[in-house]
């Protein structure tokens, strides 16, 4: 017992020591990033389902993605959450003002195993984590990478939006093969700088890569605009102002029309704010002053909004098949290049995609198993480049059950029309009943539709 506390303490010290003899080699060789600020919320799978290896593996990963920043209530601040059957806080974004501290605290974490419960960590990041509370400021940039491998054995897509809608940029990591469809839409736009798949043992091959989308979000040196859409925008610029010594001064109008100009002004200790209703695809100056004797310059940028765009409103699923089924959507907008259908099989399973014409509204799923639940996400690619997604559930029948049909007809955003073969025999009534359910799953409006119950049902008698 003796030599393997012995062994234990051993393996501290040498982690210890690994700490700073990293930090004294790396000083020289790599750039200290001092120019950065914002709130970046760690959450890690410490759950059974990660081998020990591969957990030690993680915790050295964000040690070295992390190693070049500056920590501190001025620059950047850091948390740590562990998944496992309920959320586990390392520490909250104030505790550690160092990053050696911070990272002898990372390397010295304990694996806690039991259930993958990722969204109630997630709920739990949502409700305490980006709070006055746990250190996090609301003037600055927030951030969660999410590292996973790529399962959770609770619903995401509730607290991944509502932490979307106070401004979290969603950054993912996964080590398996996990759901994409699920993963796809949790992270940020743009996925593809968003979400990252590679095996535990390669990690090193995105650590730069990653690092440096991390730093476009909180490395600030000019005015920008982020989450534009077609009516909104938001600005983001860097402290030029100390507390209660005066305020900033927005004005922004349409370059064709300099005389429809509005005026915004906001406090000395805000660095971000949210233009709104303004025209689509409208290209707006914005110039923004520090109101103080000793600034006497200013910032400008130009931002254009987006097209306005509507979006599919609903995904239906009818007439299953043990090996197929139909897929509709509705309304079909204008400006829909092509529509993608992906479907995979719930949870985790290898995903397929089918591309439908912008002009048509339904397409037939095949090739399926019998008896199996399906989620089935229609993006609708439109001319200008932007997508929108809806996803829904699809259940395939039973082998024997093809010979009795239900079918959808007249599909609006507000009813339908459903048919269905008679059952044999006797029958005394037909129960007609809908099972729906909406989630949102990114700022892009995605929804979840819900249609997978018992046969004969629909959203209305028909």
């Amino acid at each position: 017992m003796q030599a393997l506390r012995a062994i234990s303490l051993l393996h501290s010290l040498l982690r210890v020591l690994w700490v700073f003899q990293s930090n004294v080699l790396s000083a020289g060789a790599e750039h200290v990033i001092d120019d950065a600020v914002g709130d970046l919320l760690f959450l890690m799978d410490s759950s059974g389902s990660i081998l020990p290896y591969e957990f030690t593996g993680l915790k050295e990963f964000v040690v070295d993605l992390l190693k070049p920043f500056t920590i501190g209530p001025k620059d950047v601040q850091i948390s740590f959450v562990q998944v496992s059957d309920d959320p586990v806080v390392e520490f909250e974004f104030d505790q550690y003002t160092s990053n050696p501290a911070m990272q002898w605290a990372l390397l010295n974490m304990k694996q806690k195993l039991g259930d993958t419960n990722t969204g109630k960590a997630l709920m739990h990041a949502k409700d305490t984590m980006f709070t006055a509370k746990a250190g996090g400021r609301p003037d600055v940039p927030k951030v969660l990478v999410w590292l996973t491998d790529g399962v959770s054995s609770d619903d995401i897509s509730k607290p991944i939006q509502l932490l979307k809608d106070l401004g979290v940029t969603v950054f993912i990591v996964s080590t398996g093969r996990g759901n994409y469809i699920e993963l796809k839409a949790a992270a940020s736009k743009p996925t593809e700088n968003r979400l990252y798949y590679v095996d535990t043992d390669d990690m090193y091959v995105i650590l730069e890569e990653l690092r440096n989308e991390i730093l476009e979000i909180i490395r600030v040196r000019k005015l920008r605009a982020l989450d534009i859409t077609a009516s909104s925008f938001r600005l983001l610029w860097p402290r030029l102002l100390s507390s209660n010594t005066g305020y900033y001064l927005i004005e922004y109008s349409p370059d064709t029309d300099s005389q429809k100009k509005s005026w915004k002004t906001v406090t000395a200790d805000e660095t971000s704010v949210v233009l709104r209703q303004l025209l689509p695809e409208t290209t707006y100056k914005v110039k923004l002053t520090p109101m103080n004797s000793n600034h006497n310059k200013h910032l400008a940028t130009q931002v254009t909004t987006l097209e306005e765009e509507t979006s599919p409103q609903v995904v239906l699923i009818s007439e299953s098949q043990p090996r197929s089924f139909h897929v509709s959507w509705a309304p079909t907008p204008a400006g829909v290049a092509s529509y993608e259908v992906l479907y995979g099989i719930l949870p985790g399973g290898e995903t397929n995609l089918l591309t439908v014409s912008g002009d048509q509204n339904t397409t037939v799923v095949g090739g399926l198993e019998p008896n199996t639940t399906y989620l089935v996400t229609v993006s609708a690619v439109y001319q200008s480049g932007r997508t929108e997604a809806l996803s829904a559930k699809a259940c395939t029948q039973h082998v024997g059950d093809e010979d009795r049909k239900l079918k959808l007809m007249n599909i609006s955003p507000t009813g339908m029309a459903a048919l269905w073969d008679p059952a044999r025999g006797k029958v005394l009534h037909y129960s007609i009943r809908c099972t729906r359910q909406r989630n949102s799953f990114s700022p892009d409006n995605q929804s979840t539709n819900s249609f997978c119950a018992p046969k004969y049902q629909s959203c209305q008698n028909g």
